[in-house]
């Protein structure tokens, strides 16, 4: 075991985020720490080495412990890291330990999956408010929540105190809804829209788009495709004894890679995948923190 010992009384992950800024990687990697201890929490798992957690996670345990040490020390060496010790200076250091009330704008099908889907209030986020402008849907109820008409949103805020706002509307109406939302005063804003958001430096926005996530699919498909015909080839060649050469590219290096690709740029996919990363796309403010 590597991990460091506890220090009594060590800094809080509040106090060393400020002191020190966390790397955006590590910030997204903190994340998966955080889901894969709610898991071991859940099992009665008390105590886990660094080996374990960052096979859980997807990681080498060297990137964890490095990641780990933004928080200060954690572990205790030889024996592993306190399950809900590190859960909660992780929480703390992501601004999860007083949770988050959110808001929702659009009352259509994925708003009101988003509504419905249970592991937000479990992860700290707390669904406190539901919008819309049809009067369709007003008044309708969504797990216990009433549908509030968004021409009252300011008055909505002001009363709900929301930290966080989720943006779930057809892209034609997406501007003005932000719009609203910085006026009436959210400064984290969560987009399910396609196109890029504009807001003031000091409003953080980040877009989910769900057809780069499928795009993202499509392209590991396809490499995995490319990958079984570049060995079926080998295979071939190796059987019909015909010599078979490595690719060079222009880099310098040498290697297969996987479905022809580079052997660097394989790892460094395989290694955004490990780490969680996903293609969520922020918006061109300049606070916006990228995965």
């Amino acid at each position: 075991m590597t991990e460091q010992h506890e220090t009594p009384g060590g800094v809080s992950g509040r106090a060393l985020t400020v002191q020190r800024e966390i790397p955006q990687a590590t910030v997204t990697r903190l994340a998966t720490y955080l889901r894969v201890l709610a898991v071991l929490a859940d099992e009665g798992v008390l105590i886990v080495s660094s080996e374990e957690l960052a096979v859980a996670a997807g990681v080498g345990s060297a990137k964890l412990r490095k990641d780990l040490s933004f928080l200060g020390p954690n572990g205790v060496r030889g024996v592993g890291y306190d399950v809900a010790r590190l859960r909660a200076r992780i929480e703390d250091a992501l601004g999860l330990s007083d949770g988050h009330r959110v808001i929702l704008i659009g009352a259509g099908n994925l708003g009101r999956a988003l509504v419905g889907y249970r592991g937000f209030r479990r992860r700290g986020f707390s669904m406190v408010g539901v919008f819309d402008q049809d009067p369709a849907l007003i008044g309708d109820s969504i797990t216990g929540l009433a549908v509030r008409d968004v021409a009252a949103l300011a008055d909505a805020v002001a009363e709900l105190e929301p930290t966080i706002a989720v943006i779930a509307v057809p892209d034609a109406a997406a501007q003005a809804v932000c719009d609203d939302l910085v006026a009436a005063g959210l400064r984290s804003i969560l987009s399910f829209c396609s196109i890029t958001l504009e807001a003031p430096a000091a409003v953080e926005v980040r877009r989910v788009d769900l057809a780069v996530e499928l795009q993202m699919l499509s392209f590991e498909q396809a490499r995995t495709a490319g990958s079984d015909a570049t060995e079926q080839s080998v295979a071939r060649g190796v059987a019909t004894g015909a010599t078979v050469h490595p690719v060079t590219w222009s880099s310098g290096h040498t290697g297969h890679g996987r479905g022809g690709a580079p052997a660097a740029i394989c790892q460094a996919a395989h290694t955004a995948a490990q780490a969680g990363q996903t293609a969520t796309e922020p918006s061109n403010k300049g606070s916006v923190v990228a995965p």
